[in-house]
């Protein structure tokens, strides 16, 4: 017996390519304007984004995976980097002692703040001002289809 290996449309397959380069090109054009503005990288902003949009400023570690692009692994280093610089801290789950919180900090919430100005610009430059609102509009409602 045998299995027919799926074929996609030269349309499917030049979209998936389109994808993959916009996002890799978009990336690095902003990872490159936060690090020439002095910021960290875009990962510490997601964090403390998740963060500060969270009742109470709090998550759990696995929340904070489920909201974000981050593998589990790599999230632990960088929750571990972010409490050394002060931007966040971790406090016992009252509930489970063995389980803990990733809480945001003023200057966790000030850092985020602050890379928010350079980071909306840089969207504006490398996707706002390329497109009309309507062109943002419907590109925004195609990529939903696979959220």
């Amino acid at each position: 017996m045998s299995q027919e290996t799926p074929k996609p449309s030269e349309a499917a397959t030049s979209a998936w390519t389109s994808i993959m380069r916009a996002r890799e090109r978009l990336l690095g054009a902003i990872e490159a304007d936060l690090k020439m503005a002095g910021m960290p990288p875009l990962a510490w902003y997601d964090v403390l984004w998740e963060l500060a949009r969270s009742q109470d400023g709090k998550l759990r570690p696995y929340e904070i995976e489920e909201r974000t692009l981050l593998a589990q692994y790599n999230l632990s280093r960088l929750l571990d980097r972010l409490e050394r610089e002060g931007l966040v801290w971790r406090e016992v789950f009252a509930e489970d002692g063995r389980g803990r919180w990733v809480v945001l900090s003023d200057a966790g919430r000030k850092l985020r703040e602050r890379m928010w100005i350079v980071y909306a610009k840089s969207i504006d430059t490398h996707i706002g001002c390329k497109l009309a609102e309507n062109e943002a509009k419907a590109i925004a409602g195609l990529l939903d289809r696979f959220l």
